[in-house]
């Protein structure tokens, strides 16, 4: 059952048409609407004036907008805490983090409180939270989804993302947002490559790895730059929020404490830095590229490790695996989905991730939906 208050939803919305249920993530235009992008910084700014071309897309086909979803502070957090609107409740593990940044998007689905929501990824901010919260999510091809209307304005990294229950929730909401989408059917069954490199890691829990193991036969690769891509889309993502918040950083004692530090800390990036992770991204986004001319989807877990409690999060060093597997891909642009499956005894969160080929959205939702049938069974299984 749903717990009563989720803190998923900071303002209830009612409009557009009768169609699917939507929450909007915070950082998000809404014509008339605050986009405080979970601050006490920016909550008193002015509304927005019109809509995200996104939530223009909801519209046009009809869906219903119920409320803007709580989120992680300025989308600069892995754990979904939020003092100032309040933390949302996993519903599924109420005493583990819902993830962030969008974390009232994810609980909001989880929740049954909407068919399927917005969030935003910049470094794993949909696919962290929907694996922390048993749900699906996607990180489109970076480019694709219009960002007019999205906050922080620039960012060579962030996509628009949905959440949803079930895969053929989610391809409806890409064809929701994404008037270029259209459904590609499944002739053959994919060619899946699991990475090699994944399960090499000093950092991991067994029972996640069992997953992908569990999953019958399929060809193992090796990204050697996997590692070199987290790191470098650490850099960017701090170089370029930094940027975006430099103007809040002016009137400090009105942001969080973990968002000061962080933003004090990314201030410090050197332009060599900068410089070297643009060269990873390069190299990086090339080895993917080519791993795709022989296989039509990459696999690795979707964490690394079940997420933590929330209590265990206080501690920053806790958060930092969470996006191993999935920030290098914001950092090469390929969509990738996260498929959940729950394991162990306990029926913890966990799941896999699916890399596709660029602008090859609508056949990774394919396999996505194709997949979930053998997670289902490979769960019953785990658990029985």
């Amino acid at each position: 059952m749903a717990l009563p208050d989720h803190n998923a939803i900071v303002k209830a919305l009612d409009f557009g048409g009768n169609g699917a249920t939507v929450a909007v993530k915070d950082c998000i235009d809404i014509a008339g609407e605050v986009t405080a992008c979970g601050s006490a910084a920016l909550k008193d700014s002015a509304p927005a004036a019109s809509h995200a071309d996104v939530v223009e897309n909801l519209i046009s086909t009809q869906c219903h907008v119920i409320g803007k979803a709580n989120m992680h502070e300025l989308a600069y957090g892995m754990s979904g805490v939020n003092d100032t609107f309040g933390t949302p409740i996993n519903p599924r593990w109420p005493d583990r983090i819902p993830g962030g940044s969008s974390s009232g998007s994810a609980v909001a689905v989880a929740a049954g409180l909407c068919d399927f929501a917005l969030g935003t990824d910049t470094g794993g901010s949909v696919r962290q939270p929907a694996i922390c919260c048993g749900i699906f999510g996607i990180k489109p091809t970076h480019g694709r989804i219009s960002r007019k209307g999205c906050h922080p304005v620039q960012s060579s990294l962030d996509c628009v993302g949905v959440f949803a229950r079930t895969a053929k929730t989610l391809i409806e909401g890409m064809e929701a947002i994404d008037p270029s989408f259209q459904r590609q059917p499944m002739t053959a069954a994919p060619r899946v490559a699991r990475v090699k490199c994944a399960l090499d890691q000093d950092v991991g829990d067994p029972l996640i790895y069992a997953v992908m193991e569990g999953l019958g036969d399929a060809s193992y690769i090796e990204l050697p730059l996997m590692e070199a891509a987290f790191e470098a889309g650490m850099t960017l993502i701090g170089h370029e929020a930094a940027q975006a918040y430099a103007p809040l950083m002016a009137q400090p004692d009105k942001l969080g404490s973990d968002i000061r530090k962080r933003l004090r800390a990314a201030e410090q990036i050197t332009s060599k830095a900068v410089q070297q992770a643009e060269k990873i991204r390069l190299d990086f986004t090339a080895q993917i590229d080519e791993a795709l001319t022989h296989f039509d989807v990459l696999m690795t877990p979707a964490l690394p490790v079940v997420p933590p409690t929330l209590a265990e999060a206080r501690n920053p060093a806790t958060l930092l695996p969470l996006t191993r597997f999935l920030r290098p891909f914001n950092l090469s642009g390929h969509p990738a989905i996260v498929l959940p499956i729950p394991v162990g005894c306990e029926g913890l969160p966990a799941g896999v991730q699916i890399i596709g080929r660029k602008d090859e959205d609508a056949a990774l939702c394919e396999v996505a939906e194709w997949l979930s049938s053998t997670l289902t069974a490979f769960a019953k299984e785990d658990t029985a």
